[in-house]
């Protein structure tokens, strides 16, 4: 049961993860992290395929030896925080903008205080 729950976690993180590819607000990486846990736990076959693969592979590897983010990595999301703060400002009212801009913020300092690959 436990394996099962592991598996399907790992396909729906896959799938938030394609669709992070299409929409700037929702990070990629962080969920094919996520699924390659998953899998390590429920599929062997689909965590090496997570692994081997060109695009996402070497980010979880990284990540998973040292706790590394690339500088590339760091910048995309800094950038990604600046325009939702922009939309959060534009849209949000107060109390309710504060929320949202401290999460990001927090996240962005501790995306920047992570080592480098």
């Amino acid at each position: 049961m436990r394996r099962a729950l592991f598996h399907v976690a790992g396909w729906i993180a896959v799938a938030l993860g394609v669709v992070g590819i299409f929409l700037p607000l929702l990070p990629t990486v962080p969920f094919m992290i996520l699924a390659a846990y998953c899998f390590a736990r429920s599929s062997p076959r689909l965590e090496r395929w997570l692994l081997d693969h060109p695009r996402f592979g070497p980010h979880i590897v990284a990540w998973r030896e040292s706790g590394s983010i690339s500088r590339r990595g760091k910048w995309a999301a800094t950038v990604t925080f600046a325009i939702s703060i922009a939309a959060t400002l534009y849209w949000l009212k107060m109390p309710w903008m504060l929320f949202p801009l401290a999460a990001m913020c927090a996240s962005g300092i501790w995306i920047w205080t992570r080592p480098e690959a």
